[in-house]
């Protein structure tokens, strides 16, 4: 990955408790998520622009996936700012990864056309919502280059990015989805909805996503066990190890990011680290964007719950891989 040319210690959360191994499969309809994501559409002019603006003296990151507090080398103000560096790049990250969610689930619905008439425009509102929020991290993107002050970049292109992870295989690609719209639900209910600290508009931002995307975590969950049907065992498996493939490389664009979130505060705050304070910042920070992106997703117990319901040994697989990303 390369960066984008956008020019813009408290502990981390346990993961929850393990759950059967053969949960058995949640009541979705496509019906009812249909429903329910229609009751909850929003507007991006409703939530942003004119007079709604981002507050810089507050941290825009919980402090949970931030993790300044542990650089004790920076003062409070410098913690601020990098948590505004994290925000920054958390939602630019969630713009990067809906440049593959939406190709992909628009060619899911497409051989759907002539079936059940709800499963489509399930499909196609999910692809519809997955457009707007690219905008609306867009549009974000550029409030905040107005009011930060300095560039900020981010890994990329998204092209690139998507194009890599489009290449494996169906049951590969569609675990990372469903892997990110869980993690998405965590993030928001575990650490951001209680979090009376954080800036009001960026909060707004992630509360009206969760929201969304809480019916796109029901529609992935279908279209992984639609996919997984009539597979053999070792073809789940190829899917899960393509899904671990994905990781890595998403992983690596982590690593990439912690580089330029340094480079980001390093101009910011108007001085540079002294080598040391710079290790120790990267091998920090690296693990909470670990924990952000891939760990809160890989120990999400709905995520288990379907690989289990796959191949107990997938999910097994997984538990064991993901205590390197919390």
């Amino acid at each position: 990955m390369q960066q984008s040319a956008n020019h813009t210690s408290t502990r981390s959360l346990p993961p929850p408790a393990s759950a059967p191994a053969t949960a058995p499969m949640p009541a979705y309809s496509y019906e009812a998520i249909l429903n329910a994501s229609e009751r909850v559409q929003w507007r991006i002019e409703d939530l942003i622009g004119g007079d709604r603006r981002l507050d810089f003296t507050r941290p825009f990151l919980p402090e949970s996936f931030a993790r300044t507090e542990a650089l004790d080398f920076l003062s409070a103000d410098e913690r601020r700012v990098l948590s505004q560096v994290r925000g920054h790049a958390y939602l630019a990250i969630f713009g990067l990864v809906e440049e593959f969610i939406l190709p992909f689930v628009l060619d899911h619905a497409r051989p759907r056309l002539a079936e059940d008439d709800n499963a489509v425009r399930a499909f196609l509102n999910f692809a519809s919502e997955e457009a707007k929020h690219m905008h609306l991290f867009k549009r974000f993107r550029a409030e905040f280059d107005r009011g930060f002050g300095s560039r900020c970049d981010v890994i990329g292109p998204p092209e690139a990015v998507a194009k890599q992870v489009l290449s494996h295989e169906q049951l590969a690609v569609a675990l990372v989805i469903l892997h990110i719209e869980w993690m998405t639900q965590r993030h928001f209910i575990e650490s951001i909805r209680d979090d009376s600290g954080i800036d009001p508009l960026f909060k707004s931002l992630l509360r009206h996503h969760w929201m969304e995307e809480a019916q796109h975590a029901k529609l992935d969950t279908l279209m992984v066990e639609a996919i997984a049907a009539g597979m053999s065992p070792e073809e789940i498996m190829k899917g899960v190890d393509g899904y671990l493939d994905i990781g890595g490389f998403l992983d690596g664009g982590m690593k990439q990011q912690t580089e330029l979130d340094l480079a980001a505060l390093e101009r910011a705050i108007g001085r540079e680290l002294t080598p040391a304070q710079r290790e120790r910042f990267l091998t920090v920070q690296h693990q909470a964007n670990r924990w952000t992106y891939l760990g809160t997703g890989m120990t999400h117990g709905s995520f288990l719950d379907t690989l289990g319901r796959l191949s107990p040994a997938a999910r097994a697989k997984i538990e064991s891989v993901a205590p390197a990303f919390c």
